[in-house]
């Protein structure tokens, strides 16, 4: 855990009323059991993720994809929001200039409560169709846990439907990359529980500290970006955020 007086500079900062945008990632939602890509439990029937979450592994076998998508929508479907999705959810509520941009795709920055997230890397409870037909939605909301078919098909074309998340070598959708970069122009920049790895969300702590942002890192472990950080918070999301909770209930 971090030092009391390392703590005591982001509460100093708070106390300023700062613009704040906070990036999370996978580390937020370890503490409500949300598998994650990395780590021990990587592997899902001996195939790694970045094996199945690219366009050419749907082309491929879209009922395999799916059925690992499935298993992962009913994973995450038993998860709840911890405390660190408290606080956020909180903080957002209380603080009008708060804007929060996830990595994640399990919605539980939402169901804690957090309005008008940035989903950098789509949703894994959003839907669209493969074929992009005329008569469907861009895409749409599908909460069926378990899926009752495999792959879905899409009801205006009968072809099949794909996931409303970012796939490995796929662009990020140009509206979220634009919200994005508005909001690195703020005064304090928090990531949390990301592991600095997966670019673009990335590079965003370094163009918020090129605006002029105070940058935080709030993390078990170090990462690639963290000696370029001003401030580095070593310590899980839960723990670290609800020490600063006495400092966040006194933002109006």
């Amino acid at each position: 855990m971090s030092t009391d007086l390392d703590l005591a500079r982001l509460v100093e900062r708070l106390g300023t009323r700062p613009r704040t945008t906070v990036l999370t990632g996978a580390g937020v939602s370890a503490a409500s059991g949300v598998p994650t890509f990395r780590g021990e439990h990587g592997l899902w029937k001996s195939h790694h993720p970045a094996e199945l979450a690219t366009p050419e592994a749907f082309e491929r076998d879209p009922a395999l994809v799916w059925e690992w998508y499935d298993w992962r929508r009913q994973q995450i479907a038993a998860c709840t929001p911890n405390r660190a999705h408290a606080v956020l959810a909180e903080w957002n509520r209380r603080d009008p200039t708060f804007t929060l941009v996830t990595q994640n795709v399990d919605g539980l920055h939402e169901l804690a409560g957090t309005t008008d997230v940035v989903r950098f890397h789509g949703s894994i409870w959003e839907v669209r169709c493969w074929r992009a037909c005329a008569a469907s939605p861009s895409r749409w909301r599908d909460d069926s846990v378990p899926l009752p078919s495999i792959p879905p098909t899409c009801p205006h074309c009968d072809g099949p439907l794909r996931p409303g998340v970012v796939w490995f070598g796929e662009g990020i959708d140009p509206a979220v990359i634009a919200r994005s970069e508005l909001a690195t122009r703020c005064e304090l920049f928090l990531t949390i529980g990301t592991s600095s790895l997966v670019y673009p969300a990335a590079g965003l702590v370094q163009q918020a500290r090129r605006h002029g942002a105070f940058t935080v890192e709030i993390n078990p472990e170090a990462t690639p970006l963290s000696s370029g950080i001003d401030l580095v918070l070593r310590g899980k999301a839960e723990d670290v955020l609800d020490t600063l909770w006495p400092q966040l209930m006194q933002i109006t």
